[in-house]
């Protein structure tokens, strides 16, 4: 496949084809695709294209991707922020963790906020764990049981440091925070404990008291 009909296939009207011309991208890594590759990710409406997009970007220089995905975070376009996100976390190079901004982790766009709490649990260096659990724990209680899985996981691999502040926000006068506090708290202990389960039983225990729970 020339440049230029990879190019075009990469915005091909069947999805397929998209997949290939990523999948082709990323088999050539050619430093010259960053730019189509980058751009596409803020608009392709398939995940498993995305995905195939985010590993070609993966496959070049980061020197040469990283600039342009860091570009994508002033995004004014939801997508390419969350898009950008991604694959910096799977770049994982710790020198794009200030980029993971306050901003991006309570972003109004669920996508992006959790996109954001994936990336920032994967850079964070160990000295601002405890700083980045603070902040994680102002979204307790945001969102669907979608979006509240995600938080919690990105808790939860943070480890220890966030047993203070989910004592905090056990007493939140809030009880959608409270519940999603303690159904952390027992994933944070329990792994195996499904998610669903711990954030009904801590919903009934907020609701009804320990007693009666």
């Amino acid at each position: 496949m020339t440049h230029r009909n990879l190019l075009r296939a990469l915005s091909a009207e069947d999805a397929s084809t998209r997949l290939q011309a990523a999948l082709a991208a990323g088999t050539r890594a050619d430093p010259d695709l960053a730019d189509p590759l980058v751009a596409r990710c803020a608009v392709e409406p398939e995940f498993f294209v995305r995905d195939m997009l985010t590993w070609a970007l993966t496959r070049l220089p980061v020197d040469v991707t990283v600039p342009k995905l860091l570009a994508q975070l002033r995004s004014g376009h939801a997508q390419a922020r969350a898009q950008a996100l991604h694959t910096l976390s799977k770049l994982g190079e710790p020198s794009t963790w200030p980029a993971i901004s306050r901003a991006l982790l309570r972003d109004g766009d669920d996508e992006v906020a959790r996109s954001a709490w994936r990336a920032a649990v994967v850079l964070v260096p160990p000295a601002a764990k405890k700083e980045l659990a603070t902040e994680l724990a102002t979204q307790l209680g945001r969102g669907d049981r979608k979006v509240q899985l995600s938080l919690s996981q990105a808790l939860v691999a943070l480890g220890d440091v966030i047993e203070p502040v989910l004592r905090v926000a056990l007493t939140s006068a809030d009880p959608a925070v409270r519940a999603h506090a303690r159904a952390t708290e027992r994933l944070l202990h329990d792994p195996d404990a499904g998610f669903e389960l711990a954030l009904d039983e801590a919903s009934r225990i907020v609701t009804l008291g320990p007693d009666r729970a």
